[in-house]
């Protein structure tokens, strides 16, 4: 079974590692070279990933709706079972 080529990802500056309250969290916003919308994942330390239903307009909105599950739920928002 042949596959087309791999569809080319734009990573946007705003992805990022950070460390929170001794955990390290990967914020991965990247979209595909063919759409517009962004996709949002967060990957903790121990490789659980978090990743958001939602497409996003923009990589400062998919950046902005991380922002604001740290601010309300806390780090352990991102820590999976």
């Amino acid at each position: 079974m042949e596959f087309g080529p791999e569809p080319e990802l734009i990573e946007s500056p705003l992805s990022r590692s950070m460390e929170q309250a001794g955990v390290r969290l990967t914020i991965n916003i990247v979209r595909l070279a063919t759409e517009r919308g962004w996709s949002l994942e967060v990957v903790n330390e121990h490789g659980t990933s978090t990743v958001w239903d939602d497409v996003f307009d923009t990589d400062r909105e998919a950046d902005a709706a991380f922002r604001n599950a740290l601010n309300e739920e806390g780090v352990e928002a991102f820590l999976g079972k």
